[in-house]
């Protein structure tokens, strides 16, 4: 993943500025904080799920 430099980070900053305005941004930030976490519960639900399944695989090796 190529390294972004400080007047592409403004940049970037000034377009999300403008497009959205000042008003919105705490908005905007809140829900992308929100579609992040959310993200992040459902590859740790999927994680666990796979782990119960793998424990539940080896027990089924071990009676056999």
């Amino acid at each position: 993943m190529p390294r972004l430099s400080a007047w592409e980070i403004a940049l970037i900053l000034v377009i999300v500025l403008i497009v959205f305005g000042a008003g919105k941004l705490p908005q905007v930030g809140r829900s992308m904080g929100e579609a992040i976490k959310e993200f992040r519960k459902s590859k740790d639900d999927k994680d666990e799920v796979a782990q119960t399944n793998n424990s539940k695989a080896a027990e089924g090796d071990k009676k056999n």
